[in-house]
């Protein structure tokens, strides 16, 4: 862990560190004795979402369906990569409504990313997030923390998730995790290439 990196936000999670599309907006606090609002506005995340859960509920099913009838999974996998396509498109549509990735920390607890004008710890904004070509969410987040860095002048915000349900913290840890594999076999074939 980085040591200028607040630890109550990312302590005992896997982090990333990353470049994502993200946008986001303050909204109200939630009331105590409810949970916080879905942001509005995030259709196509949620559907992103809702695919990529499905594709993982569904993968275990499609190795079964394999071992008995490889022709039936053959046309399955056919019909689930057009589905990743239509993510896809999808995600490029949002991609270019959010902008450029910046550069990011990522854990299932929280992110923490640069921006150019400071939050006020303790307030809540409506966050979107695309995490792949076919994959992203919205959520809400309560700021943790807010700290300008000198050396680019802008603010470096850390928050903490506040999901309305697990499927999106599964989500974030399937990423998280699916990309340090990533990273770690690219380090594996980079040793053995530069011997």
């Amino acid at each position: 862990m980085q040591p200028d990196v607040p630890t109550d936000v990312h302590a005992g999670f896997y982090q990333l560190r990353d470049r994502l599309a993200l946008d986001y907006q303050l909204i109200d606090a939630p009331a105590a004795d409810r949970s916080p609002p879905l942001p509005e506005g995030s259709p196509l995340l949620g559907l992103l979402g809702e695919l990529q859960l499905l594709d993982h509920e569904s993968q275990h099913l499609l190795r079964q369906i394999g071992e008995r009838d490889r022709a039936l999974a053959a046309c399955l996998r056919n019909f689930g990569k057009r589905l990743d396509l239509l993510g896809e498109a999808v995600a490029l549509q949002l991609a270019e409504n959010m902008g450029e990735p910046v550069p990011v920390i990522l854990s299932e607890a929280g992110l923490t990313f640069p921006a150019d004008s400071p939050l006020q710890p303790g307030h809540w904004i409506a966050l979107r997030l695309l995490l792949s070509t076919a994959s992203g969410i919205a959520t809400v987040a309560q700021i943790a923390d807010c700290v300008r860095d000198p050396t680019s002048g802008q603010y470096r915000i850390q928050v903490s998730f506040h999901h309305d349900n697990d499927a999106q913290r599964h989500l974030l840890g399937r990423y998280v995790v699916q990309k340090q594999a990533q990273e770690i076999r690219a380090a594996k074939h980079n040793e053995r290439t530069s011997t």
